[in-house]
């Protein structure tokens, strides 16, 4: 019996492993993510600060809203193909990708990755079992996707929300420890799984989201202090995770590397990250000083969109979101060549020289080895 339970499983291509799922799975995800969410941001966040208001401006920004708008999907199709799915398994997958992304909210594509590798492997299964294939095998799919996703997509979303209930937290403490704590957890959010730029959008982590409310007198000062400082150590994390492992990747990666997680997404090393979990420290090292160095020395603050807190450098959209907020500081914080200064420090320089350094360090005690950091780029 168990013999013809492993024939059956081999001649469906179902093969349960961590190498399948936890880095092939994962990093055709990570992939479907830039190529989605990623990228529409880019697009929208170029639309909106070339000649705005102009006609290709409007354009920028509807193309933007369609790429994000598949967001849901495209990381299921990514799935799929990295599990070999047949093409009906495969096109099923959509509807499985959109139905976890929507009911997932924050916690999205971490529903998408579990619940897309369920309903892709189950449909296999069934995959040119049955003479009415073409109606069977979409069907298993997206059922079991689609209820999986109504009952568990929710959860995934509690537990992001819960996370970011717990940087909203840090935002109260002393400046030195919030630096430090949002800095370190939003770079760490970025790097998995889950959409940071969703979370910091749902918790108004900066203080663009508050500016109307400080304006009309809804919201106190400390209020949106505490939120722009948080959204400006958030948005240090941010960036000293990807030019981190764009930097501490570079003897594996080259140049195409470092573009691929500098200006695109660290989540790219989850897979390396899953097998070496060391991996993680340099970065968060780099997050920890540059957050504190962030709402204590510089005082950055993020006044821009909330979720430019989440993004990083990932097509510059968290400095732009920096410089932008910086017309509509309240009287008494203008903006000058030391903020500029701090900017550039924190979101671009410590975190090549920190992660670099500390990168060092690490490769010529052994902990980091050639080929530890490969990426894959598709």
């Amino acid at each position: 019996m168990r013999n013809t339970k492993k024939t059956f499983l081999e001649r469906k291509n179902v093969i349960i492993s961590f190498r399948r799922y936890g880095i092939d799975a994962m990093s055709a995800m990570a992939l479907g993510l830039f190529a989605s969410l990623l990228i529409g941001t880019i697009i929208n966040t170029i639309g909106q600060n070339v000649a705005p208001g102009s006609m290709i401006s409007q354009r920028l920004l509807e193309i933007g809203g369609y790429a994000t708008s598949v967001t849901g999907p495209v990381m299921a199709l990514a799935i799929g193909h990295a599990l070999m799915a047949p093409p009906l398994v495969l096109y099923s997958l959509a509807a499985v990708g959109a139905a976890c992304n929507a009911l997932g909210g924050s916690g999205g594509p971490l529903a998408v990755f579990f619940i897309g590798i369920i309903a892709c492997e189950v449909g296999k299964l069934v995959s040119k079992e049955t003479k009415i294939d073409i109606i069977v095998t979409p069907a298993v799919t997206i059922i079991t996707g689609g209820a999986l996703a109504i009952v568990f997509a929710p959860m995934f979303k509690s537990v992001c929300d819960a996370l970011g209930v717990f940087i909203g937290w840090a935002t109260n403490l002393q400046p030195l420890l919030m630096g430090i704590v949002v800095s370190a957890v939003v770079g760490a959010v970025l790097t998995l799984p889950i959409s940071s730029a969703a979370i910091c959008a749902a918790i108004g982590l900066g203080g663009g989201a508050v500016l109307s409310g400080l304006a009309d007198g809804t919201v106190t000062m400390e209020i949106w202090n505490g939120l722009s400082l948080a959204g400006g150590a958030a948005t240090a994390g941010c960036c000293a995770h990807m030019l981190g492992y764009a930097v501490l990747s570079f003897p594996d990666n080259g140049i195409g590397g470092f573009v691929a997680q500098g200006l695109g997404t660290s989540m790219l090393q989850v897979p390396n990250l899953m097998k070496k979990p060391v991996l993680w420290i340099p970065p968060t090292i780099t997050a920890a000083v540059t957050g504190a160095l962030s709402t204590c020395v510089f005082r950055m603050r993020n006044n821009g969109p909330a979720i430019s807190s989440g993004m990083g450098t990932s097509g510059l959209v968290g400095p732009i979101g920096i410089i932008t907020g910086w017309s509509q500081l309240p009287k008494g914080y203008e903006a000058g060549a030391f903020q500029w200064a701090g900017m550039i420090l924190i979101c671009f320089v410590l975190p090549i020289v920190i992660t670099w350094a500390t990168g060092k360090v690490f490769r010529a005690k052994g902990i980091i080895k050639p080929g530890d950091l490969k990426i894959d780029m598709g």
